[in-house]
């Protein structure tokens, strides 16, 4: 998905906190973007912001829906281009085409992992299929580091199998979990799962101590670690837990979506769909998408113009930090 923004070099969401005090789990809110056009889908956005721009080596996260195709639109992304990082796209409902310069030509469904690679550059198209009359689902990026950071074009499918939990289940699209573990290759070590908990259960998930996580809600009233997170909030949980509870007080099943990795070192730019390290980067990649270099190549079958990048900002492009972590500390359960 494109990062369609006016103003992409922006950020204006906060995390909530309690004051000073710090907490177990901190609660990063969203923020609505309209993926452009007078019928505008909207998005809810809880990465990058100010509080946080990056869980792990997950760098941008796109919560949407459900969304009645019939009032929105649906999604009608044009080509446009992407570096320097992976996408992965995971629906819950609807069906979306997709199409990239690499020469794939897939569909995206529910319960199925579609992940592009774009290091040196690749440009696609999302739309959602005719038969498609809700849409509903994540769209998230991971940053590549440094040393594949131009990798090649690159597209996987994978379908995960429900892996049974006590009180829910888990769908394991990447890295592994509750004993389940996917092939899909990333440059960095990752978790992604949808996570099913029943209604009034407890589900307690045992986590890589090195990895910090996100636990992005979409459906439900939880507690994770004992905060109280509501649907669309992103729970961040900081490296040294040994496991992760979730508790589900609501009387309806809770749908969410776990993200993890170890802590991101590396400063990166991201600005629109690019990711690099200088501001030189971006205005080269941003020139050879203008100019229709061959770095991004092409897309076939799409009915329609690519999208043009927005302008520059007059300003010098600079990393964006994580807030700095605590000195390392004792292990949490």
């Amino acid at each position: 998905m494109s990062n369609t923004e006016a103003r992409p070099a922006e950020l204006r969401c906060e995390g909530r906190s309690d004051g000073d005090r710090p907490r177990a789990v901190e609660v990063l809110t969203s923020r609505s973007v309209p993926l452009g056009g007078p019928r505008a889908m909207t998005v809810r956005r809880t990465l990058p912001q100010r509080a946080r721009t990056l869980i792990g080596a997950w760098c941008f996260a796109d919560h949407y829906g459900p969304d009645d195709v019939a009032e929105t639109g649906g999604m009608d992304v044009a080509p446009h281009p992407h570096t320097g990082l992976q996408t992965v796209s995971w629906l819950f409902t609807g069906e979306i085409e997709h199409r990239d310069s690499l020469g794939s030509h897939a569909l995206v469904r529910p319960g199925e992992l579609n992940l592009m690679t774009g290091g040196w550059g690749i440009s696609h198209s999302e739309v959602s299929t005719p038969g498609t009359t809700v849409l509903h689902g994540v769209q998230l990026w991971v940053a590549l580091p440094e040393e594949h950071r131009h990798a090649e074009r690159d597209f996987q499918h994978y379908v995960p199998t429900p892996v049974p939990l006590d009180g829910g289940t888990a769908r394991v699209f990447l890295g592994t979990l509750a004993g389940d573990a996917s092939p899909v290759r990333t440059f960095t070590p990752l978790l992604g799962a949808e996570l099913s908990v029943a209604a009034g259960a407890t589900v307690t998930l045992d986590v890589d101590v090195h990895f910090e996580h996100g636990l992005l809600v979409d459906t439900g009233h939880v507690r994770l670690n004992g905060t109280a997170l509501e649907p669309t909030e992103l729970g961040y949980a900081a490296p040294g837990h040994e496991a992760l509870t979730l508790v589900n007080e609501g009387p309806e099943p809770a749908r969410l979506v776990l993200l993890g990795g170890p802590p991101f070192e590396e400063e990166i730019i991201m600005w629109w769909n690019f990711i690099g390290r200088t501001h030189e980067d971006i205005v080269r990649a941003r020139e050879a998408w203008q100019n229709g270099s061959d770095r991004f190549g092409r897309v076939e079958g799409y009915p329609g113009d690519r999208l043009p990048a927005p302008a520059l900002p007059h300003s010098t492009l600079t990393p964006r930090k994580n807030p700095a972590r605590p000195a390392k500390g004792p292990r949490l359960s």
